[in-house]
C-alpha cells in the first residue's frame, strides 16, 4: 500500500527516479522556446529559467489527491535562489489534502536529501508532522560547498553580490563558496584549481565530523575532477555509509556555469 503521505520537490534536487516522490520540472527558455529542465540540452549561456506556475502545483497535488494522498509534504530550492516555494505556497492553499510546503534553504543534493528523508518517513507509514520533522531535522545537520571556476555566471543572474565576484576575477581568484542562510555565499579564495578542490574536501571532512555520513560529488561537465574526488572521500570519512556522483542539470548550469563541483555532506539516519 502506498504512503498516505506523498512527497514532491522540483527538479533542481537532481533526483534520481524515487518511490513516492513526484518531481515538478522548473523551466528553461531558450530562443523563445520554455522547456521543462531535464529535456533541455542547448546552450546554457543563452538560457535562462523560470518557476513553475502555481497552476504545475495546484495539478500534481489534485492529482496525488486523486491517487490516495491524504496529505503531502512539498520540499524546494531556497527562497532567495528561486521563486519556486511561493508557487508551492499559493497552490497548497487551494489543495484538496493538506500539504506542508518547506524552503529547504538549499539546492541540489542540499535539498536532495531532505527530500529523501522525508520520502523514508512516508514511506514507513508516517503522519504528516513527523513527515515534516524528518525533512528539517535533515536539513539542520546538511552542508555543501562548492567550487566555480569564476563567479562571472552567478553575478550575472544575481546570485551573488558584484563585489565578491569582481574580487575574485581581478585577482584570478579561484573561488569556494558555500550555501549560508539560504544564500551563495564566498567562503575562501584560493589560488589554483587543485588547491581549490583540495580545500573543498577538507572542508566538507570536518563538516562530516565524528558520525555516520551520507555524502554526494556533484558537478556540472567536469566529470572527471567528481569521479577523482569521489574516489578519495571513502578514505578520508571515516563515518561514510553512502556515496553518490551526481550530475547537475541546466537551472543550476545557467547560473553557476561550466566547470562546477560540489560537495554535500549529511547526517545518515538509519
Amino acid at each position: 500500500m502506498p504512503p498516505s503521505v506523498a512527497v514532491v520537490t522540483d527538479s533542481t534536487a537532481y533526483l534520481p527516479a524515487v518511490p513516492g516522490v513526484t518531481v515538478v520540472p522548473v523551466q528553461v527558455i531558450a530562443g523563445g522556446v520554455s522547456y521543462d529542465e531535464p529535456l533541455f540540452t542547448g546552450d546554457l549561456t543563452a538560457a535562462t529559467t523560470s518557476r513553475p506556475a502555481p497552476e504545475s502545483f495546484a495539478s500534481c497535488y489534485a492529482s496525488l489527491a486523486a491517487a490516495g494522498a491524504t496529505a503531502i509534504v512539498s520540499i524546494h530550492v531556497s527562497r532567495d535562489m528561486s521563486g519556486i516555494t511561493d508557487s508551492a505556497l499559493t497552490a497548497a492553499a487551494d489543495a484538496p489534502v493538506p500539504v506542508d510546503v518547506i524552503d529547504s534553504r538549499s539546492i541540489a543534493m542540499g535539498l536532495g536529501y531532505p527530500v529523501l528523508a522525508a520520502a523514508r518517513a512516508a514511506t514507513s507509514g508516517a503522519a504528516l508532522p513527523a513527515v515534516t520533522a524528518a525533512a528539517r531535522r535533515c536539513m539542520e545537520t546538511t552542508r555543501t560547498f562548492f567550487y566555480v571556476d569564476t563567479l562571472d555566471a552567478l553575478r550575472r543572474s544575481g546570485r551573488i553580490g558584484t563585489a565578491a565576484s569582481l574580487v575574485g576575477s581581478a585577482l584570478m581568484i579561484k573561488p569556494l563558496l558555500h550555501i549560508a542562510d539560504g544564500r551563495i555565499s564566498l567562503l575562501e579564495k584560493v589560488r589554483t584549481s587543485s588547491r581549490a578542490i583540495a580545500r573543498l574536501e577538507d572542508l566538507a571532512v570536518h563538516a562530516a565530523g565524528e558520525g555516520a555520513v551520507e555524502a554526494a560529488v556533484q558537478h556540472l561537465g567536469a566529470s572527471e575532477r567528481a569521479e577523482a574526488l569521489a574516489e578519495r572521500l571513502p578514505k578520508r570519512l571515516g563515518g561514510l555509509v553512502e556515496l553518490r556522483v551526481v550530475e547537475v542539470g541546466a537551472v543550476i548550469g545557467v547560473h553557476v556555469g561550466p566547470g562546477m563541483l560540489g560537495l554535500t555532506v549529511t547526517s545518515h539516519t538509519p
